[in-house]
């Protein structure tokens, strides 16, 4: 049965988990974008956690794709509320060399940083965009903005400003192409849409992972705009009933957020492993470099 604790009630273990990964037989993907609380390096924390056996991988909260990437399952359903994130990844499964091409006319300028990015403004001009535009823009200004930091505001426009890099990196060619042909050969399910209806379509065996918007740990800390709607307590109680729901139908989650009291509070039924992580993106000084997160499953590690 998911969710079962011990005699001492709730798992949590209040440690760093550093753990050794043994490097499997495939071939390393990396993920194309630099992502904002991207899970690449907490993979040896997340990967010996990960049920070895399952039927269906799902991630509803696609984001980098770090984890995906990494376990590179053979069946997969991969979905983000997000537009412009699933808009990318259709077009790098689908069209790849029309997006290696369109990468190439980018500048590493602040003033054509800002009208690439401001096209949103103008809906005509938006509209006029190809899906192989669309995904050349989202990866140009992820790779440009302020640590691939994808933010927007109430009205849904990307707002994050100017990274300044001196010599920033798009995803080159062959990378580009070895995720595209992973997502070509493997049966992967890409969608757009909200996680709940994503998750209630998932058959029992299946195993999630779970990567929200964290819930913040102050008031300098808040990076829910990651749709025009956010993210805030509602909604981290919302996941939670999605959980419990995914618990009752026999699937195994895994979930990353905060390690905050009304997180801890929230999961309390479920095993809790605290793990650090190195954050760069806050507003206040104080609140970057090592952090403690937690790791939320239903199922006991083996």
């Amino acid at each position: 049965m998911f969710g079962r604790v011990d005699s001492a009630g709730v798992l949590r273990v209040a440690r760093s988990v550093a753990i050794t990964i043994q490097e499997n037989d495939k071939i390393s993907l990396q993920p194309v974008l630099k992502w904002a609380g991207g899970k690449r390096q907490l993979l040896s924390a997340i990967l010996p956690l990960v049920p070895p056996d399952f039927g269906l991988y799902a991630e509803p909260f696609l984001g980098g794709g770090a984890v995906l990437f990494r376990l590179r399952p053979e069946r997969a359903v991969i979905s983000d509320a997000n537009a412009e994130l699933i808009n990318l990844y259709t077009v790098i499964r689908q069209d790849v060399d029309a997006l290696i091409d369109a990468l190439q006319c980018h500048r590493n300028d602040a003033a054509y940083y800002y009208a690439v990015r401001n096209i949103d403004r103008n809906a005509d001009a938006y509209k006029g965009l190809t899906p192989v535009e669309r995904a050349s823009r989202t990866l140009y200004l992820n790779k440009h903005c302020y640590n691939g930091l994808y933010r927007v505001n109430r009205s849904g426009h990307f707002n994050t400003p100017f990274g300044r890099y001196r010599n920033p990196t798009i995803a080159g060619a062959t990378e580009l192409r070895a995720v595209s042909a992973y997502l070509r050969d493997a049966d992967i399910d890409i969608r757009i849409g909200d996680y709940a209806e994503v998750c209630g379509t998932l058959p029992a065996g299946s195993f999630v992972y779970l990567d929200p918007p964290y819930h913040p740990v102050s008031g300098t800390a808040n990076f829910t705009g990651y749709t025009a709607g956010g993210f805030g307590p509602a909604e981290q109680e919302r996941l939670k009933l999605v959980c419990d729901d995914l618990t009752r139908r026999n699937i195994r989650f895994l979930l990353s957020n905060s390690h905050d009291d009304f997180i801890l509070d929230l999961y309390r039924e479920y095993y809790i492993d605290i793990v650090q992580a190195r954050r760069p993106v806050n507003s206040a000084a104080a609140g970057r470099g090592v952090v403690a997160e937690v790791l939320v499953r239903n199922y006991p590690s083996a």
